[in-house]
Formats: C-alpha cells, sequence, structure tokens
C-alpha cells in the first residue's frame, strides 16, 4: 500500500473528525434508529430509512479514515530550512499575470483548501513547485490557462 503523506495539523484533524464520528455521530445514529423503530412499521418509516442511511454514511467515513490514518506518512517540516519547495513548505509567489503576491502551502489532499491558503500536493500549481526554489520561474497550465509565478520565499512552519 502507498504511504499517504500529511502534515501534523492534517493528521491531527482526520484523528479528531473519526473520534467525533464514534464517540458522537455514531450513538446519535443509534438512538435516532431506536427511536424510529418504536414508530411502528418499518416498511414505510421514513426516519427510519434515514437514520440508516445516515448510519451507512457515518460507518463508510469511519472505515475510509481508518484506512487514511493507518498509511499515514506524517511529514513535520519544522526541522527543514533552506529555500527548496518540498511537502509541507509555505510558499510565497509572485503572480505575474494578477502581478499581486500569494502565498500557499503544500499540504496532503485531505488538508487541501485553498480559502485557507493550503493546496494539495497533487496539485498542478503544487506538482510545479515540488523542487523549485528562491527567484526560480515557475510556470503551469490552469484550468484557466497558462499561468506565471515566481518564486519569492519559502518558508517551513
Amino acid at each position: 500500500m502507498e504511504r499517504i503523506a500529511m502534515t501534523p495539523g492534517g493528521h491531527a484533524a482526520l484523528v479528531q473528525e473519526l473520534h467525533h464520528l464514534k464517540d458522537v455521530e455514531r450513538r446519535s445514529v443509534i438512538e435516532a434508529i431506536a427511536e424510529a423503530r418504536a414508530h411502528g412499521d418499518l416498511k414505510e418509516n421514513a426516519e427510519y430509512h434515514a437514520a440508516k442511511e445516515r448510519q451507512s454514511m457515518i460507518e463508510g467515513r469511519i472505515e475510509e479514515l481508518e484506512a487514511k490514518l493507518s498509511l499515514a506518512e506524517v511529514i513535520d517540516i519544522t526541522q527543514h530550512s533552506g529555500d527548496r519547495v518540498i511537502f509541507g513548505a509555505t510558499v510565497k509567489l509572485y503572480d505575474e499575470t494578477s502581478e499581486e503576491e500569494v502565498v500557499y502551502q503544500i499540504v496532503g489532499e485531505d488538508e487541501a483548501n485553498i480559502a485557507m491558503g493550503k493546496i494539495s500536493y497533487t496539485a498542478p500549481l503544487a506538482r510545479a513547485l515540488i523542487g523549485k526554489s528562491t527567484g526560480d520561474e515557475v510556470t503551469f497550465v490552469s484550468p484557466g490557462g497558462k499561468k506565471n509565478f515566481e518564486v519569492l520565499a519559502v518558508m517551513y512552519v
């Protein structure tokens, strides 16, 4: 099996979600099923069917999280230094198209959130950035067309 790269923060978030699903959501759905059963005929009981469907989704997500966590390779980049972009690095870029500075952290797939400046290491921009250094030019093709960036800084925080 292939390891799944993630930051310590991403790992902690998955562990927290798993505990929430097991300790809170699982219990809640069991109570909902019991309450729906008390209403009688299960064939035409929409509450029962909705609760069973929710239970199925919760159990599926628990299995998915347990699998990901068992394959997790937590990479703590706070011990790294230098100016080369690697997984976990925070990169300050100059967008030559918009003439703006942008900052992105390269993270695992489950951690990606563009609104928070976190891009997956599998994203086209991240793939283009990995291995680059401060001062390098980066060109990649996005869904919106060709984009050009200059690497202004690489930080390990």
